[in-house]
C-alpha cells in the first residue's frame, strides 16, 4: 500500500467515524466558524479546567478534509494546556502550508500533508484549528 492510499484511508476513517463529535453539557467555550467559499461550518466546544483542555467536541458540516481535521484536532488537544494547544495550532498552520513539521504523538494529522498541494483546500483543513485558536483566546 502506498503512503497516499494510507493517508486517504486515515482521512476517510476520521470523516466516517469522527472522534469527539457532539456537544458538551458542562460549561464550555463555544466557537462557531464557517468557510463561506465552500460552505464548511463548525461549532467547537472546549471544556477547560485550570488551563488544561479536559474535553473537546465539535459539530458541523463540511467536506471530508474539514471534518476529519476537526476530528484529529479534538483528539490531539485533549489533555494539553492552552499554551500547548495554541502551539499545536501554530504548528499545524505551518504544516498545512507545506513546511516540514512532525506530529510525534498525533500521527493521524500527518495524513493531511497532501492538502498543501491544493491551496483551495487549506481553508478546509484549518477551519477547526482556527476555531481552536479563537477558543483559546476566549479563555485567556
Amino acid at each position: 500500500m502506498q503512503l497516499d492510499d494510507l493517508y486517504r484511508r486515515v482521512i476517510m476513517d476520521h470523516y466516517k467515524n469522527p472522534r469527539n463529535r457532539g456537544t458538551l453539557e458542562e460549561d464550555a467555550v463555544t466557537v462557531n466558524l464557517n468557510n463561506p467559499t465552500c460552505g464548511d461550518r463548525i461549532q467547537l466546544q472546549l471544556q477547560v479546567e485550570e488551563g488544561v483542555v479536559k474535553q473537546a467536541k465539535f459539530t458541523g458540516e463540511g467536506c471530508s478534509i474539514s471534518m476529519s481535521s476537526a476530528s484529529m484536532m479534538t483528539e490531539a488537544v485533549k489533555g494539553r494546556t492552552l499554551d500547548e494547544a495554541l502551539g499545536m495550532a501554530e504548528k499545524f498552520s505551518a504544516f498545512i502550508k507545506g513546511e516540514d513539521v512532525e506530529f510525534d504523538e498525533n500521527e493521524d494529522i500527518e495524513a493531511l500533508s497532501g492538502v498543501s498541494k491544493f491551496p483551495a483546500r487549506i481553508k478546509c483543513a484549518t477551519l477547526a484549528w482556527n476555531a481552536l485558536r479563537k477558543g483559546v483566546e476566549q479563555q485567556s
